[in-house]
């Protein structure tokens, strides 16, 4: 930290605690920040595509996630730098607004910030690094939506979305059995989906998971998955037709607020205070039946007495439901919440065609599913695998492949992947450099070669040689003037993404190139670090 003197020579603070600080100033504190920067890129460059690694991520209580989803590595690397924080932050911001391309987006910021450092290290001003940047994103958003397809589909026709579902899920550990998942997260969407607004609300699709079984178990149920069984074991299994009274009153006689004791010391009140008890109960069971209930779901318990008169009654029940699964219940079966036993009336109840109980293997794990609801705009997802690690990770790739459907239904303009949309963008951005004569046209340069990078990693990933591939599909490019020649990751034979069906969405690829031009250029504007030293 440099002290400041007065004209005597005393040294005087200006910052508190100044010698317990440390400080980074000027291009030293840029290139420690692009170094951090880099070095949390690089942890995620060998996770892209198809052909990408897995991380193996320990939490402090020993839980174990196995992920390649950028967003969830970064998550719970419990990161302590504050650049690399932002990096953090980058690629949650990714996955909040499109669900998809969380690794992507810190790689092309891992190597914008490369090639910023030998811009830096030329002498260039950072601000004009930053604003080359900026320009040379501006030419390459415009390309893109220029390259772009409008993508045409139906409820009928659903096969070009699967498709673009498919090449989300290929990077992923469930890609073997990614045209099933792709269908069904497509479907499950559809399902939910307001298609003359083009909105989609994904809280509306329920993911439960049960460990057991295989993958290729895995199903969409037009309804409500509940983990819960029927109270009674002598209850029926399957009720058809069934009118559901959706409680969240418990069974059982009221208790008063105050404090208060009850003296019994005859027989005759005890008897008297029993049969009081079963009336109430009775009522409580009545009142279920005669709004003309079959089937009654209450958010907390009931104890044995009122389970006996229940099933005595012929009314199966199910206790503690969660709030969140009453809420689905209630809005796929039409029915109403109901939180009195007074409030009970035939309107309020749900109608579901079919409920039943269903037991899974040896275990006795038995879960509940409600179908054919009277309206069916909510669904789940029922996911089974081998382990816990297994299940977590295809809910993680579920979830992309979701978001990537609904953002088709908002916005149906596609681009072509393989990394053919970033080799197409950083020819228009190199070409696109010689109209600008400043110092800035070094940096529009730089970030056409820092484009290049995902194909390059893809390349890398996949054991191909990246840079003999990768000015192979540049040539290409130039001469027959297609923006679908990518890299061939799965050694198919062909370059074309077309006749492979890989498929991006537009605001996906548009969304990773603004929003890592963004950070890096708020990482080039940073030229001084305080920071408290550690002692």
């Amino acid at each position: 930290m440099a002290l400041a003197f007065d004209e005597y020579g005393r040294p005087f603070i200006i910052i508190r605690e100044q010698d317990k600080k440390s400080r980074l100033r000027g291009l030293d504190a840029q290139k420690a920040n692009i170094t951090a920067g880099k070095a949390v890129a690089r942890i995620l460059r060998t996770s892209l595509g198809p052909k990408g690694m897995d991380k193996m991520l320990q939490s402090p209580d020993g839980d174990v996630t196995i992920t390649n989803d950028g967003a969830t590595i970064l998550e719970q690397m419990d990161v302590d730098n504050q650049i690399a924080k932002l990096m953090v932050e980058l690629s949650r911001s990714q996955d909040y607004e499109i669900g998809d391309g969380t690794t992507g987006v810190v790689v092309l910021a891992g190597a914008l910030l490369e090639q910023a450092e030998k811009l830096l290290e030329r002498g260039i001003h950072p601000v004009r690094i930053a604003e080359g940047y900026e320009m040379a994103s501006r030419i390459a958003v415009e390309h893109l939506e220029h390259i772009a397809q409008k993508f045409e589909y139906s409820a009928s026709n659903i096969e070009p979305l699967v498709q673009t579902c498919m090449t989300t899920l290929s990077s992923k550990i469930v890609s073997r059995c990614k045209r099933t998942i792709a269908e069904i997260a497509v479907k499950a969407v559809l399902a939910v989906a307001d298609l003359e607004r083009k909105d989609v609300n994904l809280d509306l699709i329920k993911v439960e998971g049960k460990v057991g079984g295989k993958l290729e178990d895995t199903e969409l149920i037009y309804g409500i998955l509940v983990d819960k069984d029927m109270s009674h074991p002598q209850m029926p299994k399957r009720i058809e037709d069934a009118k559901i009274a959706i409680l969240t009153c418990p069974f059982e006689p009221p208790k008063p607020k105050t404090k208060h004791k009850v003296d019994i010391d005859t027989v005759e009140k005890f008897q008297t205070l029993r049969h009081q008890e079963q009336k109430y109960f009775n009522d409580m069971v009545q009142k279920c039946k005669d709004v003309g209930a079959t089937l009654v779901i209450c958010q907390w318990g009931f104890d044995d007495e009122a389970n006996h008169l229940l099933m005595h009654h012929n009314l199966p029940a199910v206790r503690w439901v969660g709030g969140v699964e009453l809420e689905l219940i209630a809005i796929a079966t039409g029915g109403r919440i109901v939180p009195r036993f007074q409030e009970l009336t035939p309107e309020k109840l749900g109608k579901a065609g079919i409920v039943r109980e269903k037991s899974f293997g040896t275990t006795k794990d038995r879960m509940l599913y409600i179908e054919q609801c009277a309206n069916s705009r909510a669904v789940t997802i029922f996911i089974r695998g081998g382990n816990k690690m297994m299940i977590e990770e295809t809910k993680r790739s579920l979830h992309d492949a979701l978001c990537v459907a609904r953002n088709l239904i908002r916005n149906n303009f596609i681009v072509y992947g393989g990394g053919s949309a970033e080799i197409s963008c950083s020819i228009a951005v190199e070409s696109g450099a010689d109209g600008y004569p400043g110092v800035e046209q070094y940096a529009i340069r730089s970030f056409a070669e820092a484009l290049d990078s995902i194909p390059m990693a893809l390349a890398e990933n996949s054991g191909l040689q990246p840079i003999e591939t990768l000015s192979a599909v540049k040539s290409q490019h130039i001469k027959e003037k297609t923006p679908f020649c990518g890299i061939d990751c799965n050694d198919v034979g062909t370059n074309n993404m077309q006749e492979q069906f890989v498929f991006e969405t537009l605001i996906g690829k548009r969304q990773q190139i603004l929003l890592a031009t963004q950070v890096v250029k708020m990482i080039l504007k940073i030229d001084d670090v305080i920071s408290p030293s550690d002692y």
